[in-house]
Protein backbone atom coordinates (compact mmCIF):
# COMPACT_ATOMS: atom_id res chain seq x y z
CA UNK A 1 0.00 0.00 0.00
CA UNK A 2 1.05 3.62 -0.29
CA UNK A 3 2.90 5.18 2.64
CA UNK A 4 0.37 8.03 2.60
CA UNK A 5 -2.42 5.45 3.06
CA UNK A 6 -0.61 3.98 6.06
CA UNK A 7 -0.18 7.48 7.52
CA UNK A 8 -3.89 8.16 7.15
CA UNK A 9 -4.84 4.78 8.63
CA UNK A 10 -2.59 5.30 11.67
CA UNK A 11 -3.36 9.01 12.05
CA UNK A 12 0.33 9.97 11.80
CA UNK A 13 1.92 12.91 9.94
CA UNK A 14 4.01 11.98 6.89
CA UNK A 15 7.33 13.77 6.49
CA UNK A 16 8.96 13.43 3.06
CA UNK A 17 7.79 11.85 -0.16
CA UNK A 18 5.25 9.11 -0.76
CA UNK A 19 6.14 5.54 -1.82
CA UNK A 20 4.79 2.03 -2.28
CA UNK A 21 5.29 -0.13 0.84
CA UNK A 22 5.40 -3.90 0.32
CA UNK A 23 5.91 -4.92 3.95
CA UNK A 24 7.53 -4.22 7.33
CA UNK A 25 10.86 -5.26 8.82
CA UNK A 26 13.63 -4.38 11.27
CA UNK A 27 16.11 -1.59 10.61
CA UNK A 28 18.84 -4.18 10.04
CA UNK A 29 16.90 -6.33 7.57
CA UNK A 30 14.47 -3.99 5.80
CA UNK A 31 14.58 -3.55 2.02
CA UNK A 32 14.00 -0.26 0.18
CA UNK A 33 10.35 -1.26 -0.32
CA UNK A 34 9.74 -1.90 3.39
CA UNK A 35 8.80 0.22 6.39
CA UNK A 36 10.73 -0.01 9.67
CA UNK A 37 10.78 1.82 13.01
CA UNK A 38 13.02 3.11 15.79
CA UNK A 39 11.83 2.86 19.39
CA UNK A 40 14.91 1.81 21.38
CA UNK A 41 17.72 4.45 21.39
CA UNK A 42 20.19 1.54 21.40
CA UNK A 43 19.44 1.06 17.69
CA UNK A 44 19.63 4.73 16.70
CA UNK A 45 22.95 4.28 14.82
CA UNK A 46 21.15 1.88 12.45
CA UNK A 47 19.12 4.80 11.07
CA UNK A 48 22.22 5.88 9.17
CA UNK A 49 22.77 2.46 7.58
CA UNK A 50 19.29 0.99 7.17
CA UNK A 51 18.05 0.24 3.65
CA UNK A 52 14.42 0.72 4.77
CA UNK A 53 12.46 2.92 2.40
CA UNK A 54 10.66 4.67 5.28
CA UNK A 55 10.63 4.63 9.09
CA UNK A 56 8.32 5.35 11.98
CA UNK A 57 10.23 7.55 14.44
CA UNK A 58 9.82 10.26 17.04
CA UNK A 59 10.16 13.81 15.75
CA UNK A 60 13.63 14.32 17.26
CA UNK A 61 14.98 11.14 15.57
CA UNK A 62 13.60 11.74 12.09
CA UNK A 63 16.30 11.41 9.41
CA UNK A 64 16.31 13.94 6.61
CA UNK A 65 17.13 11.51 3.81
CA UNK A 66 14.04 9.27 3.78
CA UNK A 67 10.26 9.48 4.32
CA UNK A 68 9.12 9.23 7.94
CA UNK A 69 5.92 8.77 9.88
CA UNK A 70 6.23 10.90 13.00
CA UNK A 71 5.01 9.22 16.19
CA UNK A 72 5.07 9.92 19.92
CA UNK A 73 5.11 6.13 20.49
CA UNK A 74 6.91 4.46 17.55
CA UNK A 75 6.70 0.93 18.96
CA UNK A 76 2.94 1.12 19.46
CA UNK A 77 2.34 2.66 16.05
CA UNK A 78 4.61 0.14 14.34
CA UNK A 79 2.58 -2.64 15.98
CA UNK A 80 -0.56 -1.06 14.53
CA UNK A 81 1.17 -0.88 11.15
CA UNK A 82 2.14 -4.55 11.26
CA UNK A 83 -1.54 -5.35 11.78
CA UNK A 84 -2.21 -3.84 8.34
CA UNK A 85 0.19 -6.32 6.72
CA UNK A 86 -0.34 -9.40 8.89
CA UNK A 87 -1.99 -12.32 7.12
CA UNK A 88 -4.39 -14.40 9.23
CA UNK A 89 -3.47 -18.06 9.65
CA UNK A 90 -5.83 -20.72 8.35
CA UNK A 91 -7.97 -20.75 5.21
CA UNK A 92 -10.96 -22.87 6.24
CA UNK A 93 -14.59 -21.71 6.30
CA UNK A 94 -17.81 -23.14 7.69
CA UNK A 95 -18.01 -26.33 9.71
CA UNK A 96 -15.92 -29.16 8.32
CA UNK A 97 -17.64 -32.50 7.67
CA UNK A 98 -14.68 -34.03 9.50
CA UNK A 99 -15.46 -32.18 12.74
CA UNK A 100 -17.64 -33.74 15.45
CA UNK A 101 -20.38 -31.39 16.60
CA UNK A 102 -22.89 -32.68 19.14
CA UNK A 103 -26.48 -32.28 17.94
CA UNK A 104 -27.25 -30.12 20.97
CA UNK A 105 -24.34 -27.75 20.39
CA UNK A 106 -25.03 -24.33 18.82
CA UNK A 107 -22.65 -22.93 16.21
CA UNK A 108 -23.17 -19.53 14.62
CA UNK A 109 -23.30 -19.73 10.81
CA UNK A 110 -20.42 -17.24 10.62
CA UNK A 111 -18.10 -19.45 12.71
CA UNK A 112 -15.40 -21.65 11.14
CA UNK A 113 -14.60 -25.11 12.49
CA UNK A 114 -11.68 -27.05 10.98
CA UNK A 115 -11.41 -30.83 10.54
CA UNK A 116 -10.95 -33.04 13.59
CA UNK A 117 -12.45 -30.58 16.09
CA UNK A 118 -14.77 -31.97 18.77
CA UNK A 119 -17.57 -29.81 20.20
CA UNK A 120 -19.61 -31.15 23.08
CA UNK A 121 -23.24 -31.10 24.14
CA UNK A 122 -24.70 -27.75 25.17
CA UNK A 123 -21.73 -25.70 23.94
CA UNK A 124 -22.34 -22.39 22.15
CA UNK A 125 -19.92 -21.05 19.53
CA UNK A 126 -20.37 -17.39 18.57
CA UNK A 127 -20.13 -15.36 15.40
CA UNK A 128 -16.69 -15.12 13.78
CA UNK A 129 -15.09 -17.78 15.96
CA UNK A 130 -12.32 -19.81 14.29
CA UNK A 131 -11.39 -23.21 15.76
CA UNK A 132 -8.34 -24.97 14.33
CA UNK A 133 -7.82 -28.72 13.91
CA UNK A 134 -7.35 -31.00 16.87
CA UNK A 135 -9.10 -28.79 19.42
CA UNK A 136 -11.53 -30.21 21.97
CA UNK A 137 -14.41 -28.09 23.30
CA UNK A 138 -16.21 -29.94 26.07
CA UNK A 139 -19.80 -29.80 27.29
CA UNK A 140 -21.59 -26.57 28.21
CA UNK A 141 -18.79 -24.25 27.09
CA UNK A 142 -19.33 -20.74 25.76
CA UNK A 143 -17.02 -19.31 23.09
CA UNK A 144 -18.10 -15.75 22.34
CA UNK A 145 -17.66 -13.67 19.18
CA UNK A 146 -14.40 -13.49 17.20
CA UNK A 147 -12.36 -15.86 19.36
CA UNK A 148 -9.48 -17.75 17.75
CA UNK A 149 -8.63 -21.21 19.07
CA UNK A 150 -5.43 -22.51 17.50
CA UNK A 151 -4.62 -26.23 17.03
CA UNK A 152 -4.83 -28.80 19.80
CA UNK A 153 -6.39 -26.63 22.48
CA UNK A 154 -8.60 -28.20 25.14
CA UNK A 155 -11.53 -26.46 26.80
CA UNK A 156 -12.93 -28.76 29.43
CA UNK A 157 -16.61 -28.70 30.39
CA UNK A 158 -18.08 -25.38 31.49
CA UNK A 159 -15.24 -23.17 30.25
CA UNK A 160 -16.38 -19.67 29.24
CA UNK A 161 -14.51 -17.44 26.77
CA UNK A 162 -15.43 -13.79 26.26
CA UNK A 163 -15.13 -11.86 23.00
CA UNK A 164 -11.92 -11.75 20.93
CA UNK A 165 -10.02 -14.24 23.07
CA UNK A 166 -6.98 -15.85 21.43
CA UNK A 167 -5.78 -19.27 22.57
CA UNK A 168 -2.49 -20.41 21.10
CA UNK A 169 -1.68 -24.03 20.30
CA UNK A 170 -1.82 -26.53 23.13
CA UNK A 171 -3.61 -24.32 25.66
CA UNK A 172 -5.59 -26.26 28.28
CA UNK A 173 -8.42 -24.52 30.12
CA UNK A 174 -10.45 -26.19 32.83
CA UNK A 175 -8.21 -29.12 33.72
CA UNK A 176 -8.64 -30.29 37.30
CA UNK A 177 -7.00 -28.25 40.01
CA UNK A 178 -4.48 -30.00 42.24
CA UNK A 179 -6.76 -30.77 45.16
CA UNK A 180 -6.39 -33.76 47.49
CA UNK A 181 -7.38 -34.38 51.10
CA UNK A 182 -4.82 -36.26 53.17
CA UNK A 183 -6.01 -39.24 55.13
CA UNK A 184 -4.45 -42.16 56.93
CA UNK A 185 -2.13 -43.68 54.38
CA UNK A 186 -3.95 -42.35 51.29
CA UNK A 187 -5.00 -39.26 49.36
CA UNK A 188 -8.64 -38.56 48.58
CA UNK A 189 -9.30 -36.49 45.48
CA UNK A 190 -11.27 -33.30 46.08
CA UNK A 191 -13.57 -33.10 43.03
CA UNK A 192 -12.97 -29.91 41.05
CA UNK A 193 -16.50 -28.82 40.16
CA UNK A 194 -15.93 -25.12 39.37
CA UNK A 195 -15.16 -23.55 36.01
CA UNK A 196 -12.77 -21.24 34.12
CA UNK A 197 -13.89 -17.80 32.89
CA UNK A 198 -11.75 -15.86 30.44
CA UNK A 199 -12.94 -12.29 29.88
CA UNK A 200 -12.85 -10.22 26.66
CA UNK A 201 -9.61 -9.51 24.75
CA UNK A 202 -7.43 -11.97 26.64
CA UNK A 203 -4.59 -13.72 24.80
CA UNK A 204 -3.12 -16.95 26.18
CA UNK A 205 0.15 -18.42 24.92
CA UNK A 206 1.02 -21.92 23.75
CA UNK A 207 0.94 -24.80 26.23
CA UNK A 208 -0.40 -22.68 29.07
CA UNK A 209 -2.72 -24.40 31.55
CA UNK A 210 -5.42 -22.80 33.66
CA UNK A 211 -7.12 -25.08 36.17
CA UNK A 212 -10.83 -25.09 36.87
CA UNK A 213 -11.91 -23.96 40.33
CA UNK A 214 -12.51 -26.46 43.07
CA UNK A 215 -15.69 -24.48 43.81
CA UNK A 216 -16.73 -21.27 42.08
CA UNK A 217 -14.47 -20.05 39.29
CA UNK A 218 -10.94 -19.37 38.12
CA UNK A 219 -11.05 -16.03 36.27
CA UNK A 220 -8.74 -14.04 33.98
CA UNK A 221 -9.68 -10.37 33.61
CA UNK A 222 -10.30 -8.33 30.49
CA UNK A 223 -7.28 -7.43 28.35
CA UNK A 224 -4.79 -9.61 30.21
CA UNK A 225 -2.00 -11.19 28.14
CA UNK A 226 -0.47 -14.51 29.20
CA UNK A 227 2.69 -15.96 27.64
CA UNK A 228 3.61 -19.57 26.85
CA UNK A 229 4.05 -22.28 29.48
CA UNK A 230 2.23 -20.53 32.32
CA UNK A 231 0.33 -22.39 35.06
CA UNK A 232 -2.60 -20.87 36.94
CA UNK A 233 -3.93 -23.00 39.78
CA UNK A 234 -7.53 -23.49 40.84
CA UNK A 235 -9.51 -20.44 42.00
CA UNK A 236 -6.80 -18.00 40.90
CA UNK A 237 -8.22 -14.62 39.92
CA UNK A 238 -6.24 -12.37 37.59
CA UNK A 239 -7.24 -8.73 37.18
CA UNK A 240 -7.56 -6.65 34.04
CA UNK A 241 -4.67 -5.76 31.71
CA UNK A 242 -2.08 -7.88 33.48
CA UNK A 243 1.06 -9.24 31.79
CA UNK A 244 2.17 -12.74 32.78
CA UNK A 245 5.40 -13.86 31.10
CA UNK A 246 6.61 -17.37 30.28
CA UNK A 247 6.93 -20.12 32.91
CA UNK A 248 5.13 -18.25 35.67
CA UNK A 249 3.37 -20.48 38.20
CA UNK A 250 0.58 -19.18 40.44
CA UNK A 251 -0.73 -21.44 43.19
CA UNK A 252 -4.38 -21.84 44.05
CA UNK A 253 -6.68 -19.11 45.38
CA UNK A 254 -4.18 -16.29 44.80
CA UNK A 255 -5.54 -13.04 43.38
CA UNK A 256 -3.88 -10.42 41.19
CA UNK A 257 -5.11 -6.84 40.93
CA UNK A 258 -5.29 -4.84 37.72
CA UNK A 259 -2.14 -4.07 35.72
CA UNK A 260 0.12 -6.56 37.51
CA UNK A 261 3.29 -7.63 35.66
CA UNK A 262 4.96 -10.97 36.42
CA UNK A 263 8.26 -11.49 34.57
CA UNK A 264 9.51 -14.91 33.47
CA UNK A 265 9.64 -17.84 35.90
CA UNK A 266 8.03 -15.99 38.80
CA UNK A 267 6.56 -18.34 41.39
CA UNK A 268 3.62 -17.16 43.48
CA UNK A 269 2.41 -19.01 46.57
CA UNK A 270 -1.27 -19.70 47.19
CA UNK A 271 -3.88 -17.69 49.10
CA UNK A 272 -2.13 -14.31 48.77
CA UNK A 273 -2.93 -11.05 46.97
CA UNK A 274 -0.81 -8.94 44.62
CA UNK A 275 -2.05 -5.36 44.51
CA UNK A 276 -2.84 -3.22 41.48
CA UNK A 277 0.14 -2.22 39.37
CA UNK A 278 2.82 -4.19 41.19
CA UNK A 279 5.72 -5.54 39.11
CA UNK A 280 7.64 -8.71 39.94
CA UNK A 281 11.11 -9.37 38.49
CA UNK A 282 12.16 -12.58 36.76
CA UNK A 283 12.70 -15.74 38.83
CA UNK A 284 11.25 -14.14 41.96
CA UNK A 285 9.49 -16.11 44.67
CA UNK A 286 6.43 -14.41 46.17
CA UNK A 287 5.27 -15.85 49.47
CA UNK A 288 3.23 -13.03 50.96
CA UNK A 289 0.89 -10.22 49.96
CA UNK A 290 2.38 -7.43 47.84
CA UNK A 291 0.95 -3.89 48.23
CA UNK A 292 -0.15 -1.97 45.13
CA UNK A 293 2.45 -0.42 42.82
CA UNK A 294 5.40 -2.21 44.42
CA UNK A 295 8.42 -3.45 42.45
CA UNK A 296 9.73 -6.73 43.90
CA UNK A 297 12.53 -9.14 42.97
CA UNK A 298 14.47 -12.04 44.43
CA UNK A 299 13.91 -15.24 46.43
CA UNK A 300 12.35 -14.51 48.82
CA UNK A 301 11.06 -11.38 47.13
CA UNK A 302 12.17 -8.01 48.46
CA UNK A 303 11.97 -4.46 47.14
CA UNK A 304 13.66 -4.24 43.76
CA UNK A 305 16.12 -1.63 45.02
CA UNK A 306 17.20 -3.85 47.91
CA UNK A 307 17.51 -6.78 45.52
CA UNK A 308 19.83 -4.80 43.22
CA UNK A 309 22.05 -3.75 46.14
CA UNK A 310 22.12 -7.31 47.45
CA UNK A 311 22.99 -8.65 44.01
CA UNK A 312 25.90 -6.22 43.77
CA UNK A 313 27.26 -7.48 47.11
CA UNK A 314 26.92 -11.20 46.35
CA UNK A 315 30.04 -11.56 44.14
CA UNK A 316 32.09 -9.81 46.83
CA UNK A 317 31.12 -12.22 49.63
CA UNK A 318 34.10 -14.63 49.24
CA UNK A 319 36.57 -11.75 49.50
CA UNK A 320 34.62 -10.23 52.40
CA UNK A 321 34.68 -13.61 54.17
CA UNK A 322 38.45 -13.86 53.67
CA UNK A 323 38.98 -10.35 55.05
CA UNK A 324 36.66 -11.03 57.99
CA UNK A 325 38.57 -14.21 58.89
CA UNK A 326 41.84 -12.27 58.73
CA UNK A 327 40.44 -9.52 60.99
CA UNK A 328 39.16 -12.10 63.48
CA UNK A 329 42.64 -13.64 63.71
CA UNK A 330 44.25 -10.22 64.14
CA UNK A 331 41.72 -9.32 66.84
CA UNK A 332 42.35 -12.59 68.68
CA UNK A 333 46.11 -11.93 68.57
CA UNK A 334 45.63 -8.41 69.95
CA UNK A 335 43.47 -9.72 72.79
CA UNK A 336 46.10 -12.33 73.62
CA UNK A 337 48.85 -9.69 73.59
CA UNK A 338 46.84 -7.38 75.86
CA UNK A 339 46.09 -10.23 78.23
CA UNK A 340 49.78 -11.18 78.46
CA UNK A 341 50.83 -7.61 79.16
CA UNK A 342 48.13 -7.30 81.82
Amino acid sequence: MRLSEIATSLGLPLQGGDMDVSGVNTLADASPAELSFLANPKYAPQLATTRAGAVIVSADQAPGDKPCLISSNPYLDFARCVQLFAKPQGCFEGVSDLAFVHPQAEIDPAAAVAPFVSIGKGTRIGRGVRIFSGSYIGEDCVVDEDCVIYPNCSLMAGTNLGKRVILHAGTVLGSDGFGFAQGAGAMTKFPQIGRVVIEDDVEIGANTTIDRAALGETRVGQGTKIDNLVQLGHNVRVGRNCLIVAQVGIAGSTTLGDGVILAGQVGVAGHIHLGDGCRIGAKSGIGQDVPPKQDMSGIPAMSHGTFLRTSAIMPKLPEMKRRLSKLEKELAALREEIANKG
